[in-house]
């Protein structure tokens, strides 16, 4: 079991940019795939990004594609998503997870999710 924190979110006008953060404890993460997913009100929780247990691959959602990057550190045991370019519709709680599994955007696939934080995106 790894518990996982996210941090970062906040408010920010369409175009803008922020970095969330996704603290992991109890466990090391250089054994997991982490992943980020989000939810947007009214609407399933979907795939956003994944990076491989040593970051060496990474895949990401056509909708964020070229605008959002994730990246791990785990000697910091700890996962980000830089977010450039936001858009109105990315507003969404934003959850960070781990994965036992080697490359997956399929949720059921984690067993390790975050509390989520909040990203809104102003016009």
């Amino acid at each position: 079991q790894v518990d996982l924190v996210e941090s970062g979110g906040g408010l920010v006008q369409a175009g803008g940019s922020l970095r969330l953060s996704c603290a992991a404890s109890g466990r090391t993460i250089s054994s997991y795939t982490m992943g980020w997913f989000r939810q947007a009100p009214g609407k399933e929780r979907e795939f956003v990004t994944y990076v491989s247990y040593s970051g060496g691959n990474t895949y990401y959602a056509d909708s964020i594609k070229g605008r959002f990057t994730i990246f791990r550190d785990n000697a910091k045991n700890t996962v980000y998503l830089q977010m450039n370019s936001l858009k109105v519709e990315d507003t969404a709680v934003y959850y960070c997870a781990a994965s036992s599994r080697y490359g997956s955007d399929d949720p059921r696939n984690y067993n390790n999710w975050g509390q989520g934080t909040q990203v809104t995106v102003s016009s």
